[in-house]
């Protein structure tokens, strides 16, 4: 059986995000390169070389304790710029890979990795997939989303709007809220809190410790990230399967290894009351506002359209599939089930590196729907 082939939203094979601002991933693990091809920045957008590089950064493999892969990720802008400002024409953003080991995936595709797309994706391209640490399937291709996102920062720094994000939870180790943090101060890069993302300092070095602990037992373990989204106006967003809260869920669930996504009191509503879970609105200084919109408690958009109140959102990642201690699956070739062990360079915990990229998403999301609403414009 072969599997019915069908242009999805946004493009071929699922690999565009966005409506008025689309970004397109291409790019494989082991390939040549990844990157992303940006489409609808406004023309005159500056390309902010500083905030490409700190997401670049934040995102990057190699740091202690995670992947061991080294890679520059050197961005190389190949169209739609000139003299520092977009040009409102699609730009081409990727990096070469530099340090791949397609060697470490010598047992594929005779035995799937369990927990990973080798087998379904093997199945749907009739074999014609590439096999090398995905491929295409590869949270290597969030390079592109994180470049992306590092260029509409400006657009909603001019709206005034603000997304934050940063490693929420560890295991049982969780972080205080975002909201609660100081969200603006960069911490010092030889930090446990620089080295994972995460704003708490204390939690910081709580979930470097479990961290360390989980890979010398050669597993992984589960992570969140969490998202706040503050200044957005009363009014954004659509009705129905056009909502913020849908078009952000969409976004962030098509990162690799996420689970869940939960807005606000997320699944503690569901064993909430009413009288405790619904937000007064109340007058305010500039026209009504919901009780409790200078905290992260309030509901951020009703409706599928924004309240005036922050947006806070946790991003439930799995424990990463690939762990260096052996796992029973199936060997093809045989039909049997056959011991594998999985090498290659892999992190024991993905929530570190995908803050940035869950901030990333929500920014591009936030700028398409500000685009659309045209309520964003280059500063």
């Amino acid at each position: 059986h072969r599997p019915t082939r069908y242009r999805g939203r946004g493009g071929w094979m699922g690999m565009t995000l966005g409506d008025n601002l689309k970004v397109t991933l291409f790019g494989e693990s082991h390939g040549a390169c990844v990157g992303a091809l940006i489409e609808g920045i406004p023309a005159g957008t500056p390309i902010d070389e500083d905030e490409l590089n700190r997401a670049i950064a934040n995102r990057r493999p190699g740091r202690k304790g995670m992947s061991s892969r080294s890679e520059t990720d050197q961005c190389e802008l190949l169209s739609g710029v000139y003299e520092g400002k977009a040009t409102g024409w699609p730009i081409l953003m990727l990096t070469r890979n530099s340090d791949a080991k397609p060697s470490d995936y010598s047992f594929l595709p005779d035995q799937p990795r369990p927990g990973h797309a080798d087998m379904v994706e093997s199945i749907r391209s009739n074999g014609s997939n590439d096999p090398r640490g995905g491929g295409s399937h590869s949270a290597r291709l969030t390079y592109g989303l994180v470049t992306a996102g590092s260029q509409v920062k400006s657009l909603l720094d001019q709206a005034g709007w603000s997304c934050h994000a940063h490693l929420h939870s560890v295991g049982d180790i969780v972080a205080r809220p975002l909201f609660v943090l100081d969200r603006e101060t960069e911490p010092d890069p030889t930090s446990d809190m620089a080295r994972l993302n995460c704003r708490d300092p204390v939690a910081a070095g709580e979930m470097s410790e479990i961290i360390e602990s989980v890979r010398m037992d050669a597993d992984s373990i589960g992570s969140c990230v969490e998202i706040l989204i503050t200044g957005l106006p009363i009014g954004l967003g659509e009705p129905w399967f056009d909502g913020i809260e849908p078009a952000l869920a969409r976004g962030l669930m098509a990162i690799p290894g996420a689970r869940a996504v939960e807005f606000s009191q997320g699944s503690k509503a569901s064993r909430m009351r009413g009288s405790e879970h619904n937000d007064n609105w109340i007058p305010g200084a500039d026209g009504p506002i919901l009780e409790g919109s200078d905290s992260a408690s309030a509901d951020g958009a009703i409706g599928g359209i924004t309240t005036g109140a922050p947006i806070s959102i946790i991003v439930h990642f799995k424990p990463p599939s690939s762990i260096p201690r052996e796992q029973m699956t199936l060997h093809l070739p045989s039909n049997e089930v056959m011991p594998l062990k999985v090498g290659g360079r892999h992190d024991p915990v993905i929530g570190p590196r995908a803050a940035p990229v869950a901030e990333a998403v929500a920014m591009l999301v936030l700028a398409d729907l500000g685009i659309s609403a045209e309520l964003l414009s280059p500063p």
